[in-house]
C-alpha cells in the first residue's frame, strides 16, 4: 500500500487547519488535510530549487521547508524543546503529501472540475479562528489567523479546495470496499500461527562494577554526544494584551439606552392575559340567539349547549392578545381587548363565522418604565460596545502591522501597555528565574512567540474564554546549545558508565546469539562471565494485539525470525539485551474459525479502501505527469534536517 496516502491525515496541516475541515467536510470519510505553498516559475532542475514537477506546477525546496517548519511547530506543542532533527523522519512523508495534494489540484484543473468561489468563501466564514468575540466573521480575526498560521488567503483557499477535491473525487471511489472470504482466510490463519522459543537475558547492570570514567573519557563522551545535553532555545517575548481591561470605561450613552428601550418596548410593556369563553356560530341569527339566552340568565355553557358546544369547546383559558389573534383575527381580538372584565362581546364576524365572547377575567403583570429597565439595558449595551471597542483596537493594531509598523509603533497606535518576559524556554519557565511562570491565560502567545522568527512581524492571537487578544513578538532569541560540561559533569560521567556497560552487555549477547546458531540457547549461554538465565516462551500471533502496540521486544523478535534462527534485541527500557531463538513454528488454520475470518474481512475492508484510494491517486499522477528530481530532494533533505537520508 501507499504509506503516504494512509498518512495524509497525520500531516501538519491536519493539525493547523483541522477545525476548518471539520466544518467543511460533512462526510465521515476524509483522506486527510494537506497544504502546499506552491511557487511557479523556472524550469525543472534548472535553478536547483524544484524538487517535484506535478503537471505544470513545481514543488520547491522552499515549499517543503515551510512544511517542515509547520510540522516542527506542531511537535513543539507537546515538546517545546524539539528541533528539526526530531522530525527528520517526517521529511519524506510530508513531501509525498505535498505531491498528492498538488496531484489532486492538477487533475481537477485538467478535467475542468471547478469549485465555486462562493462555496470556498462560505467555508472561510465558518473558521472559528476567523470569528470575532461576537461570534461573527471578523476580517481582523481572519487576518490574525492567517498571520498565526503563516499562510495567505490564497493558500487557505487552496487548502479548502483540496479538501473538497478529496471528498468529491476520491471518497466515492473508495467507499464500500469488500474483502472476499478467500482473501481473508489466509490472513486469519496467520493470526493463529503459534511459536515456541527460548529467551536469554543479559542485564546491563551486571557490567557496571569496576567502571570508572577518567576526565579524558568524560570529555570524549561529551564531545561525541553533545546533542544529548542541549539546552533548549530561549527567548524574551514582547507582549501587549488587548482585553476587557482596555475598554472597561466604555459605557452606552443615555440616548443609546433610550433608543434601545423604545425599539424593544414589547419586552418592557405590561403583560395582559384574559380568560376567555367563546362560541363561533355559522350565522348572525344563531349568534344573537345565543346572546339572548345568556342575557336571560343562562350560563354561557348552558346557552351554548343547544348549538352543539360542550364546555371544553367554548373554554379557551388564559390568552395573550397575540395568542387570541392567531386563532381569530385582529378585529375580533380588538373587540375582546376593548371590553371590561365580565363583559359579553359580539357577535363579531370573522372568516370563521360569528363570535360570541365573554371576558371571564383579566390579569395584568410586569411592565417596567425606562428608569426601572435602565440598569439592565445599560449592562447589555456595555457588553456589546466593549466587544466592538476591542475589535476596533485589534483593527488599529492589525492595520499598523500591515502597514509595516514595528511592535512598539503598533502598540503605541492603539495605546497598549507593553511587557517583556525574562529569558524563557518554550515551556514558559525561566532557567535564570525559577519562580517565573508564563501567564496561563496568555498561552497562545507563548506558542506563537516561539514559532516566529526573530525578524518576522508580530502576530495578534485570540485568547480563550473571551479573554480578548494579545500581540506577541520575540524580542531576543538565544539559540539552543550544549550545556557547559562543568555544569553537567556528573551526569555525563553517569551516561558514560551506562554506555560502557551497555556495550559490554551487547557484546556478550551477540556472542551467545552466534553460538546459538548451531546449538541450543541454553548451551550457548554456558561459560559466560556472568550468570545467564534461559527461559522458554510461546504464544500465538493473535495474542500480540493484547499488547496494544507495545509488544515486548523479545516477543516481537520471536514472530519475526525463521525456525532455528537466533537474534539479539535491546530491552525497551535500557535494562539490557535479550537473545531469542525460535525452536518451533506451528502454522495456523482458520477453516474452523468463521468468526475470526469475518473479523479479518472487516479489518481488510479499511485497508482495501486505502488501497483503492492509493491506486486512484497513482492513476491521477500518471494522468497529470509527476517527475521527481531525486538529487535535489536529497540536497534539500540534508539542508533542512542536517542528514542526507
Amino acid at each position: 500500500m501507499l504509506s503516504s496516502f494512509r498518512n495524509l491525515s497525520k500531516s501538519w496541516t491536519g493539525k493547523i487547519l483541522a477545525i476548518v475541515f471539520l466544518l467543511l467536510i460533512a462526510a465521515s470519510f476524509m483522506l486527510g488535510d494537506i497544504q502546499n505553498v506552491l511557487s511557479g516559475g523556472g524550469s525543472f532542475g534548472g535553478g536547483g530549487d524544484s524538487l517535484v514537477k506535478v503537471g505544470s506546477e513545481r514543488i520547491t525546496d522552499r515549499d517543503i521547508s515551510r512544511a517542515m517548519d509547520r510540522r516542527l511547530s506542531q511537535v513543539r506543542q507537546e515538546n517545546p524543546e524539539a528541533d528539526m532533527s526530531a522530525i527528520a523522519g517526517d521529511f519524506d512523508e510530508l513531501l509525498s503529501s505535498l505531491v498528492d495534494a498538488e496531484t489532486l489540484e492538477a487533475f481537477a484543473n485538467k478535467f475542468d472540475f471547478i469549485l465555486s468561489k462562493r462555496l470556498v468563501d462560505g467555508q472561510i466564514a465558518n473558521i472559528p479562528a476567523a470569528k470575532g468575540l461576537n461570534g461573527q466573521f471578523s476580517e481582523a480575526s481572519y487576518r490574525a489567523f492567517l498571520q498565526q498560521q503563516r499562510v495567505t488567503d490564497e493558500e487557505v483557499r487552496w487548502i479548502i479546495r483540496n479538501g473538497l477535491f478529496q471528498q468529491l473525487m476520491i471518497a466515492p471511489a473508495v467507499v464500500n470496499a469488500r474483502a472476499p472470504v478467500g482473501m481473508a482466510r489466509p490472513y486469519a490463519s496467520i493470526l493463529l500461527e503459534a511459536r515456541e522459543g527460548d529467551v536469554a537475558f543479559i542485564p546491563t547492570a551486571a557490567f557496571r562494577a569496576g567502571l570508572n570514567a577518567t576526565p579524558a573519557d568524560i570529555q570524549r563522551f561529551y564531545g561525541a554526544n553533545q546533542r544529548r545535553y542541549m539546552l533548549p532555545e530561549q527567548r524574551v517575548l514582547r507582549i501587549a494584551k488587548i482585553g476587557p481591561e482596555q475598554v472597561a470605561s466604555v459605557q452606552p450613552s443615555d440616548k443609546e439606552i433610550a433608543d434601545y428601550y423604545n425599539a424593544n418596548k414589547a419586552l418592557y410593556a405590561p403583560k395582559e392575559t384574559r380568560v376567555i369563553t367563546q362560541a363561533v356560530l355559522p350565522d348572525q341569527a344563531a349568534a344573537n340567539a345565543l346572546l339572548q339566552r345568556i342575557r336571560a340568565g343562562q350560563t354561557f355553557a348552558a346557552a351554548a349547549a343547544p348549538a352543539g358546544f360542550s364546555a371544553a369547546d367554548i373554554s379557551l383559558g388564559p390568552q395573550s392578545r397575540e395568542q387570541f389573534t392567531s386563532v381569530t383575527n385582529p378585529q375580533v381580538a380588538a373587540a375582546a381587548w376593548g371590553a371590561a372584565q365580565g363583559a359579553l362581546v359580539g357577535p363579531v364576524q370573522s372568516p370563521n363565522g360569528w363570535h360570541v365572547i365573554k371576558i371571564e377575567s383579566i390579569e395584568r403583570t410586569g411592565g417596567r418604565p425606562l428608569a426601572a429597565a435602565r440598569a439592565e439595558i445599560s449592562e447589555k449595551l456595555a457588553v456589546e460596545k466593549r466587544k466592538q471597542a476591542i475589535e476596533s483596537i485589534v483593527d488599529t493594531v492589525q492595520n499598523s502591522l500591515d502597514d509595516g509598523s514595528s511592535f512598539q509603533e503598533a502598540a503605541a497606535a492603539a495605546k497598549l501597555n507593553v511587557t517583556e518576559t525574562p529569558l524563557i524556554t518554550g515551556t514558559g519557565t525561566s532557567q535564570t528565574d525559577t519562580a517565573y511562570r508564563f501567564p496561563a491565560e496568555l498561552a497562545p502567545a507563548l506558542k506563537t512567540g516561539f514559532e516566529l522568527a526573530e525578524n518576522e512581524p508580530p502576530l495578534v492571537e485570540t485568547l480563550p474564554n473571551d479573554g480578548g487578544y494579545v500581540m506577541v513578538a520575540p524580542a531576543r532569541v538565544v539559540a539552543a546549545a550544549p550545556a557547559p560540561l562543568d555544569s553537567i559533569r556528573q551526569r555525563v560521567a553517569e551516561d558514560w558508565l551506562a554506555d560502557q556497560a551497555s556495550q559490554r552487555a551487547r557484546q556478550l549477547a551477540q556472542t551467545i546469539a552466534n553460538k546459538a546458531g548451531t546449538a541450543a540457547l541454553a548451551d550457548a549461554a554456558k561459560g559466560t562471565p556472568i550468570p545467564v538465565r534461559v527461559e522458554s516462551v510461546g504464544a500465538r500471533r493473535i495474542q500480540l494485539s493484547q499488547f496494544q502496540g507495545q509488544v515486548p521486544p523479545p516477543i516481537a523478535i520471536l514472530f519475526s525470525l525463521g525456525q532455528n534462527k537466533a537474534r539479539i534485541v535491546a530491552g525497551s527500557k535500557g535494562e539490557g539485551f535479550y537473545v531469542v531463538k525460535v525452536k518451533r513454528i506451528i502454522p495456523g488454520n482458520a477453516l474452523n474459525q468463521p468468526t475470526l475470518i469475518n473479523r479479518t474481512q472487516q479489518e481488510m475492508q479499511q485497508s482495501l479502501s486505502q488501497e483503492y484510494g492509493a491506486q486512484f491517486l497513482n492513476a491521477m499522477r500518471q494522468a497529470v505527469g509527476v517527475k521527481r528530481n531525486d538529487k535535489a530532494i536529497a540536497e534539500a533533505k540534508a539542508k533542512i534536517t542536517g542528514s542526507g537520508s
